[in-house]
C-alpha cells in the first residue's frame, strides 16, 4: 500500500492590521501613566503605518530623551529630516544633553523666540559661562510674565558677579528666599560671595531644615532625602571652614567622600574643598583623590569624566585642573605639571590662574628669568588684571634678587604706587640696588601725589617725615631740612620740630638755636651747666648716705623705702637630716656611671679557663710528653675539661647579664 503524502503545511494567517486610530488611542494611554517604553514601540508602528506622521516622530523623541536614550532620540531626528518636520528645537536640546554646547545654540538659531527655546538658550548660555547674555534673556522672560524664574535667576547672577542684586530681583518677583530649599541654597551662594558668611550659615541651615519638611511630605525615603540634600551639606561645611571651623568642616568631606552616597557632582565639590583645605599636606592621598574625578581621553591625557564635563561649571572645571597642577608642583612631578597647565592655556584662554601657573612651572625649573617675561606678557595681554601680574612679577623678582625689576613692576602699578607700604617696599629695593636718586625721586613723586590729593586719610606728613629721615641719612641735609621746615608749617608737632633743629644743627647752625628756642624747656633743668655737664665722663654711683634727685626733684630715697624687702626663708633639708652634724660629704662622683667611677675596676679575666676551637662538642687535649696517656686518665680529663668550659660559660653568661644590668642603670642615671 502506498504511503500517503505528507499535508503541505499551512500559511500563517495574517496578522490583523491594527487601524491608526487605535494605535493613537493606545499611544494617548501610554502618555497619561507615562510609560515611555510603551510610548517609543506604539510609535514605531505608527510610523511604519505613516513613516513621516509629525505626532509620532514627536512622541518617539520626548520618549525617548525622558528615558536618557538621547544618543537614539538624535539618531530619530536625524533620520527623519527627509520629511516636513521640525525637531530642530529637540535637536539642540539632545545636543545641550550631549554637553556639545556650541553646535546646540546653533541649532537654535533662527527658531521661533518662544518661552521654551529662550530657557534652552539661557540654560546652554549659563554653561557656557556667558552670564551677562544669559541674565538678559531672563529678564526678557520676566518682563513676559513667566513664572518660577527665581532659582536659575539667582544662580546666574552670583555666576555673574552681581550677588548684590539678588535680593532686589527677589523683590521684585515677590518670593522669598526660603520658598524653597533650591532658592534658599542659591540665595546663601551669594551671602557667600558678600562675605556674609554667618547669614549665610543660618540660611543654609533654613535651606536643609526646608528640603527635608519638604520631601519628607512628598514620602521620600531617608537615604534619598540625604543624597538630595547632600549639595547643601557640603556647602555648609564650605562655610564653616570661612569662619574658621576647620576641623568640622573636614569631618564633613571626609564622611562625604568615604559614604559616597552623594551625586558625583557634590564628590567632586566635596574633594576639592579637602584638597584646598590640606594644601600642601598628603599630596600624595590628595592627588589619588583627585585622580578619581578624571579619565584619560583620546590623546591619553587626563579630563574630567564625562558626567562632570557635563554637570560641573566652567570655573569649577578650572577649579578642579588647578588644584591638581599645583599638587602635582608639590610632589615635583614638573613634566606632568608642566604638560597640564600647557592644557590649561588653551582650554581657558581668558583665566588668570593657568598663566600665573605657567610660570610656577618655569619657577619650579629654575628659570625665573622666563618667568619674569611670562608675567611681563601677561600684564600686557590681561591688561584689565595688571595688577595681579605685575605683583606677581615683583615677588618674583625680588626673591630671585632682581631688586631693579621688582622695583619697576611695583612703580607701574598706578592704584598703589604712592600708597605708603608701596613706596617704602620701592624705596627699599632702590637702595639695596644702589640707585639713591631713584629712592630720593620716589619719595618726591609720592609727596607731589599727595600734596595735590582730595582725600581725607591723607598720608603727606607720614612720606615726608620718612623722606626727610632718608635724605639726612645718606648726607642731603639741605633737602631734609626743607622737608622739616615744611611738616613744621603744615603739622606743628614736638617730632617736626625736634627733627628740624636736628637737621639744621649739620647745616645752619643759628637757625637750629632759633628753632631751639620754641622747644619747651624740661623741667629742673635750669640750674645745669652745661659746659659742665660735657666735661663729665657720665653719671656716678651715688655715695652710702646721698640723696639722689631726678630732673622732677623726686626724692628716690623715700621710693627705696617704700619698697618692699624680700623675707628670706629657711632652707629645708630631708627628713632626720641634722644640719649641725651634716657627717661625711657625698660622693661627687655619685651621678657617674660605674664604668666612668675612678674606683672603678673592670672584672679580670680567669686565664685558667681552657679555649676550645674548633667544631661543636670539641674538648681540648693536654700535650704530653712520652705520648698518648691511657684511655681511662683521657676520659677523667676531657671530663674535667668539659666541666670547666660549662663553669666558663655559665661565668661569662653571668657576667654577660651583669653588664646589660650596669647598661640600663647607665642609661636611668642619664636621664
Amino acid at each position: 500500500m502506498a504511503p500517503k503524502a505528507k499535508e503541505k503545511p499551512k500559511a500563517a494567517a495574517p496578522q490583523p492590521v491594527v487601524a491608526i486610530e487605535d494605535l493613537f488611542a493606545s499611544l494617548k494611554k501610554h502618555i497619561e501613566r507615562p510609560d515611555y517604553t510603551q510610548i517609543v514601540k506604539v510609535a514605531n508602528q505608527v510610523l511604519a503605518i505613516a513613516p513621516g506622521d509629525e505626532d509620532a516622530l514627536r512622541c518617539k523623541v520626548v520618549a525617548q530623551i525622558q528615558n536618557d536614550n538621547v544618543d537614539e532620540a538624535l539618531e530619530t531626528i536625524r533620520s527623519s529630516q527627509k520629511f516636513p518636520v521640525d525637531l530642530r528645537f529637540f535637536k539642540a536640546y539632545c545636543l545641550y544633553r550631549q554637553n556639545k554646547l556650541d553646535e546646540a545654540l546653533e541649532s537654535l538659531k533662527n527658531q521661533e523666540s518662544n518661552k521654551a527655546t529662550m530657557l534652552l538658550e539661557s540654560q546652554i548660555l549659563y554653561r557656557l559661562g556667558r552670564m551677562d547674555t544669559c541674565l538678559e534673556i531672563y529678564r526678557k522672560l520676566q518682563e513676559k510674565g513667566v513664572d518660577s524664574l527665581e532659582i536659575n535667576f539667582v544662580a546666574a547672577l552670583v555666576g555673574s558677579g552681581q550677588s548684590a542684586e539678588v535680593q532686589k530681583v527677589l523683590d521684585s518677583l515677590r518670593v522669598k528666599p526660603t520658598s524653597n530649599f533650591e532658592l534658599a541654597y542659591n540665595t546663601a551662594c551669594s551671602l557667600i560671595e558678600r562675605k556674609k558668611f554667618t547669614d549665610a550659615e543660618q540660611l543654609l541651615l533654613s535651606a536643609r531644615r526646608v528640603g527635608q519638611e519638604s520631601l519628607m511630605e512628598e514620602n521620600w525615603a531617608d537615604d534619598d532625602i540625604e543624597q538630595e540634600l547632600a549639595p547643601v551639606a557640603v556647602q555648609l561645611a564650605y562655610v564653616q571652614q570661612l569662619l574658621g571651623d576647620t576641623q568640622a568642616a573636614m569631618g564633613v568631606y571626609v564622611d562625604m567622600i568615604k559614604r559616597n552616597y552623594a551625586d558625583i557632582t557634590t564628590l567632586a565639590v566635596a574633594t576639592n574643598n579637602l584638597i584646598g583645605l590640606r594644601g600642601p599636606k598628603d599630596v600624595s592621598d590628595s592627588l589619588k583623590k583627585i585622580d578619581r574625578l578624571l579619565e584619560k581621553g583620546n590623546e591619553g591625557r587626563f579630563q574630567l569624566t564625562s558626567e562632570l564635563e557635563w554637570k560641573l561649571s566652567v570655573k569649577q572645571k578650572e577649579t578642579v585642573y588647578v588644584n591638581r597642577a599645583l599638587l602635582l608642583l608639590h610632589a615635583n612631578r614638573v613634566d606632568q605639571a608642566r604638560e597640564l597647565v600647557t592644557a590649561l592655556l588653551g582650554m581657558f584662554p581668558n583665566s588668570l590662574m593657568p598663566a600665573l601657573l605657567h610660570a610656577a612651572v618655569l619657577v619650579k625649573e629654575n628659570k625665573a628669568g622666563k618667568a619674569e617675561e611670562a608675567l611681563a606678557q601677561f600684564a600686557e595681554k590681561f591688561s584689565d588684571h595688571r595688577k595681579v601680574f605685575l605683583l606677581a612679577r615683583a615677588q618674583l623678582a625680588a626673591s630671585a634678587g632682581h631688586v631693579q625689576v621688582a622695583a619697576d613692576s611695583l612703580a607701574k602699578i598706578p592704584d598703589i604706587q604712592h600708597m605708603p607700604a608701596t613706596v617704602a617696599t620701592i624705596v627699599a629695593l632702590k637702595e639695596r640696588a644702589g640707585d639713591i636718586d631713584g629712592a630720593e625721586a620716589v619719595f618726591d613723586d609720592a609727596i607731589k601725589w599727595w600734596s595735590n590729593a582730595m582725600t581725607e586719610d591723607s598720608k603727606l606728613t607720614l612720606i615726608m617725615k620718612e623722606a626727610a629721615s632718608f635724605k639726612l641719612k645718606h648726607g642731603r641735609q639741605k633737602e631734609a631740612l626743607e622737608l622739616f621746615e615744611g611738616l613744621l608749617k603744615s603739622n606743628n608737632s614736638v617730632d617736626a620740630l625736634v627733627g628740624l633743629v636736628t637737621t639744621a644743627a649739620h647745616v645752619n647752625v643759628d637757625k637750629a638755636e632759633a628753632y631751639e628756642k620754641k622747644l619747651k624747656p624740661l623741667p629742673g633743668l635750669k640750674g645745669i651747666n652745661v659746659d659742665e655737664l660735657e666735661k663729665t665722663s657720665g653719671a656716678k654711683p651715688a655715695e652710702s648716705g646721698s640723696r639722689v634727685v631726678n630732673i622732677e626733684g623726686i626724692d628716690e630715697n623715700k621710693n627705696k623705702d617704700k619698697t618692699k624687702k624680700k623675707r628670706k626663708r629657711k632652707p629645708r633639708y630631708p627628713k632626720g637630716f641634722d644640719p649641725a652634724n651634716p657627717g661625711p660629704p657625698p660622693d661627687p662622683e655619685r651621678w657617674l656611671p660605674k664604668r666612668e667611677r675612678s674606683s672603678f675596676r673592670p672584672r679580670r679575666k680567669d686565664k685558667r679557663v681552657a679555649h676550645v676551637r674548633g667544631s661543636q662538642g670539641a674538648v681540648a687535649r693536654d700535650k704530653q710528653e712520652g705520648g698518648a696517656a691511657d684511655p681511662h686518665s683521657r676520659t677523667e680529663s676531657s671530663d674535667a675539661k668539659s666541666g670547666n668550659s660549662k663553669a666558663g660559660q655559665a661565668t661569662t653568661s653571668k657576667g654577660s647579664s651583669q653588664n646589660a644590668g650596669s647598661s640600663k642603670s647607665k642609661k636611668k642615671s642619664r636621664r
